[in-house]
């Protein structure tokens, strides 16, 4: 499947409950959201309240030092726990991140090939969603997790863009 990129209009967003615009995503029915153009990232997996992005670190994403820039696993964590938050609210309900906690367990190398960033529901209330996520290689190992904290919002659609 190829993918594209671009914004999908607030309003057709959030006509759809947070499943069915992230499986649009994933089915290629709706576009991939341009941070994953800029990220390398694609949304393979959703499911409520689990999501996996695969991304592949290369060179464009070394720090000054040669080594994958933490930013990069940071999206990927963010991304992940995000949308998995996303995968529990209904129709018209938008959302932030307010807390975003990043542990870097070892580092990513482009040697390591495609990494999977999981991210999985906590706790899923009426206004707080509770997320950690996972970044592993295609073996399993560990390089990052971390934790987050989503709020809903009640501000006008029209507010968030």
């Amino acid at each position: 499947m190829t993918i594209t990129y671009g914004s999908v209009p607030l309003d057709q967003a959030l006509a759809l409950s947070g499943m069915e615009f992230l499986s649009a995503i994933r089915d290629g029915r709706l576009p991939h959201p341009p941070i994953a153009e800029t990220a390398g990232l694609r949304l393979v997996t959703v499911e409520p309240g689990f999501i996996v992005w695969e991304g592949e670190p290369t060179p464009a994403y070394f720090n000054p030092l040669g080594g994958i820039h933490g930013g990069w696993i940071a999206t990927l964590l963010d991304s992940c726990m995000g949308c998995a938050g996303h995968t529990t609210l209904a129709a018209g309900i938008p959302y932030t991140t307010i807390d975003l906690k990043v542990n870097y367990v070892r580092a990513v190398t482009p040697k390591v090939g495609v990494v999977r960033a999981e991210g999985k529901v906590l706790h899923a209330g009426r206004k707080l969603l509770s997320t950690e996520g996972r970044l592993v290689d295609g073996n399993g190992k560990l390089y990052a997790h971390g934790v987050s904290a989503c709020i809903t919002l009640d501000a006008p659609a029209q507010t968030l863009r």
